[in-house]
């Protein structure tokens, strides 16, 4: 069932909208400024798409003390700005909600609007697994390592950015579509696949401290690149042929992080980027906005 798009604007904190592929709904027309007490206006939302798979940025009063979305902590930036993010089947509705030093609290509701996610429908396959103990074990162990290395939300800086593309060519997949096997649905597509050839160039979408890089060779992700954008916002860059990047490294928006392959469990060469803040994730797409012209050179 479709949701009515909306969004509720606090003291006049209009965001500002980023396209996303596939497109989200249009953004509602702007509502009057709503006649609020001061404190109300100590949250405002000032960039970002307030959709299902969609991110906001705000900015909190140097006052406040913690912010949580739908009671879960939201890390804050020392100068107030903070990052939120939605997956894919957000409810139509979030609460921020910020505490001051003392014991005052304030609110800021949010309207989350719906999408349509495409389909894609295969026939009926029947699949046998085996038990592989030595696959299972290294499986573990490549799990805990993604997991770790996407811990915490720390102080870079290019949260606050406007993500480019890192690659340029052909999208391939897109966020959040389901597939069906029969009536059988799938996990939805995790990020954004980008296919524009074996050795394409693969740059940082935004600055950020490489968190996680081969070798070795993960089983699924193939080569696989974290990048830490701050505040519990990551990027993952799978597939790679090769990366240009090791652990540690600072990368600046543009900068190489490896080129386009088909290591790992894939069908042909191309990048899958996925981004995750605080463990949700998101469309990659409204951060980055339209794919440019694939004929433009990095």
């Amino acid at each position: 069932m479709k949701r009515t798009a909306g969004l509720l604007l606090i003291a006049g904190c209009a965001p500002t909208a980023d396209s996303t592929v596939p497109a989200p709904p249009a953004n509602p027309p702007r509502v009057p400024e709503l006649a609020v007490s001061p404190a109300a206006a100590e949250i405002r939302i000032v960039s970002g798409r307030l959709v299902q798979g969609g991110f906001a940025r705000g900015r909190l009063s140097p006052a406040t003390a913690n912010l949580t979305l739908d009671g879960k902590p939201v890390s804050v930036a020392a100068d107030g700005g903070f990052f939120i993010a939605f997956d894919r089947d957000a409810a139509a509705s979030a609460t921020l909600r910020a505490t001051g030093a003392g014991a005052l609290g304030f609110s800021l509701p949010l309207a989350i609007a719906d999408r349509d996610f495409p389909e894609e429908r295969l026939p009926a396959i029947h699949e046998k697994f085996e038990s592989d103990p030595a696959f299972e074990a290294r499986r573990a162990d490549e799990l805990a390592r993604i997991r770790a290395a996407r811990a915490g939300a720390s102080k870079e800086q290019g949260w606050q950015e406007r993500f480019i593309w890192p690659s340029r060519g052909r999208i391939s997949g897109v966020f959040g579509s389901q597939r069906f096997f029969g009536n059988d649905a799938r996990s939805p597509h995790s990020g954004t696949d980008i296919a524009p050839g074996k050795g394409a160039p693969v740059v940082a979408p935004a600055a950020g401290r490489v968190v996680l890089a081969p070798p070795p060779e993960m089983s699924l992700e193939g080569n696989l690149v974290i990048v830490d954008h701050g505040l519990g916002l990551y990027s993952a860059f799978l597939h790679l042929d090769r990366a240009a990047v090791k652990v540690g490294d600072l990368v600046k928006q543009g900068d190489p992080i490896g080129t386009v392959g088909a290591s790992g469990r894939t069908t042909g060469p191309h990048l899958h980027w996925g981004v995750t803040w605080n463990g949700v994730r998101f469309d990659p797409a409204t951060l980055a906005g339209p794919m440019p012209d694939s004929s433009l050179a990095q």
